[in-house]
């Protein structure tokens, strides 16, 4: 039982994903990994999800081998191509450009690794966005504040990008970078954190 009652790591460095995982009332700690995240050719936005969450999940469980790990991965995907983190400001007005004005996929795999390694679930939660039309000059202000630069897709739904969604369908939270309904019942289903201990959902 006592396997059951540790605490759980949470193998990414996003604040965002911490602080969703905190609004959900799981105590857990933080330890990033440093794998690549590159898609392989011809790899659907799905399966790069899911693929990345779980190698995430993998290195960080091999340096925490007796937590339960928590790993995932967000990615924007538009007419099947994968959108990641910007590497300039100019890929990221690229990006903007691409989103404007049409509907795109965010795609957050989740990955669940029990004490001892070995991967209990993992899957992706997919949302649809839609943006309205954006100017060049505002895609040019979003850039310069600097919020594009590590978030997939080159925005932040939760920051300056808001005004920009027009729509969402599914999950806010997934867009956000973790699908909180089901991670919540990710962790209740494995034990992996006391039903008791998380907040319900609202």
């Amino acid at each position: 039982m006592g396997e059951q009652t540790r605490m759980l790591v949470l193998g990414s460095a996003s604040p965002r994903r911490a602080a969703l995982l905190r609004e959900m009332g799981v105590a857990f700690t933080v330890c990033a990994s440093d794998v690549p995240e590159t898609p392989a050719p011809g790899e659907s936005p799905a399966d790069f999800a899911i693929r990345a969450a779980a190698d995430k999940g993998a290195a960080v469980s091999r340096l925490r081998p007796g937590a339960w790990v928590l790993a995932a991965d967000t990615v924007v995907a538009v007419g099947g191509d994968i959108l990641g983190k910007p590497r300039d400001e100019a890929e990221a007005r690229r990006m903007l450009r691409r989103l404007a004005d049409c509907e795109h996929e965010v795609l957050t795999g989740v990955a669940l690794f029990a004490p001892g390694g070995a991967c209990v679930e993992r899957f992706a939660v997919r949302t649809r966005v839609g943006f309205r039309a954006l100017s060049d000059d505002e895609i040019a202000a979003y850039v310069a504040t600097g919020e594009p630069a590590d978030k997939a897709g080159a925005y932040a739904i939760q920051g300056g990008a808001a005004p920009f969604v027009r729509r969402v369908e599914g999950s806010y939270s997934n867009v956000v970078g973790l699908p909180v309904d089901e991670v919540r019942a990710l962790l209740a289903r494995h034990g992996a954190v006391p039903a008791a201990a998380m907040t319900s959902g609202s």
